[in-house]
């Protein structure tokens, strides 16, 4: 393969990497597609290593401010723990959030329980569903994910009748509660670990959802959502990152492999930002009808190639 062709391969996986790891279609259910629909039976671990790793530097961007609230807040939270200042009645909005997005992100441990029967364990299962043999959990997982945008769409809507506020603390305005208590953590964990296992189920939008759900503003549940993405997605790479064969690597695929990093950062950055701007702008039914139609479609050819014994790729 030309150098030529891997570059433009690995930008586009680039680009749909940087556009579904926020917005809320699942970024490794389009992934999947992708690499089906251009005949790639794998691109790599270091690329999907890489692509995460651009994303990831798309957030710590776009959240530097919030993030950098967050470093000093959490150094002040230990220094309280340790002279016995700390008060969980009195904490501010940054100290809620350090210490919910630690306990949102305990569920992910269940990923690492084995499987009865078997010597897998549970965050294989996301290995194994993304074979091209399972690529009709793609699209079961896709209607999945338009269903539960659908029922969080729907509850945000029903909370237009609360009372508006304007928080000073956290600068959050709107109706819903501004801060996660421990359940609401815990369940968007829970959330968090199916959507590590389904490619198709959306993370951004299951947990922004289940938080809708919970009655948690829309801006502050999408803010935790992506937060909440950073300590994800480094696990996610470290964990791949011990299965990569340096000896496989070449000055061409590595060439390639930056230039997907590169637009997964840059896409991931605008993807943030257009996330944002359409939940304030109550445009969410825009992700419900694609996630939809997306999983209608990837169903259908998942069908088609079960029944027939044909695979569909567009190259």
């Amino acid at each position: 393969m030309s150098l030529i062709t891997m570059i433009i391969q690995d930008v586009i996986l680039g680009v749909v990497q940087g556009l579904t790891e926020f917005l809320p279609v699942s970024s490794s259910g389009h992934l999947n597609i992708a690499k089906h629909l251009m005949g790639m039976e794998d691109g790599g671990i270091f690329l999907d290593v890489m692509l995460h790793l651009g994303t990831l530097l798309a957030v710590v961007i776009f959240y530097h401010k919030l993030i950098w609230r967050l470093i000093k807040a959490f150094f002040s939270l230990i220094k309280d723990i340790f002279t016995g200042r700390f008060k969980w009645s009195q904490m501010d909005s940054d100290r809620n959030l350090i210490v919910m997005l630690v306990i949102g992100l305990i569920p992910l441990f269940l990923l690492f329980a084995p499987i009865p029967g078997t010597d897998m364990k549970v965050k294989d299962l996301a290995e194994l569903f993304s074979e091209g043999k399972y690529f009709i959990v793609v699209g079961l997982s896709l209607l999945m994910t338009s269903l539960l945008l659908f029922v969080g769409n729907l509850c945000n809507k029903r909370a237009a009748s609360g009372r508006h506020f304007r928080d000073a603390d956290s600068n959050y305005e709107g109706k819903g509660k501004t801060r996660y208590n421990v359940i609401d953590a815990v369940v968007v964990g829970i959330g968090q670990c199916f959507a590590a296992i389904f490619p198709g189920l959306s993370r951004s939008g299951t947990t922004l959802a289940v938080g809708e759900m919970r009655g948690i503003n829309k801006q502050a549940a999408l803010d935790y959502t992506f937060i909440l993405a950073i300590p994800s997605i480094i696990a996610a790479a470290a964990l791949e990152i011990k299965d990569v064969d340096a000896s496989m690597l070449t000055s061409d695929s590595i060439i390639a492999v930056l230039c997907g990093v590169v637009a997964a950062a840059v896409v991931g950055y605008l993807a943030i930002w257009l996330f944002k701007w359409l939940l304030k702008t109550d445009k969410m039914i825009i992700f419900v009808i694609y996630t939809l139609l997306a999983g209608i479609t990837v169903t259908i050819i998942s069908v088609y190639e079960i029944t027939t014994g044909s695979f569909v790729s567009f190259v």
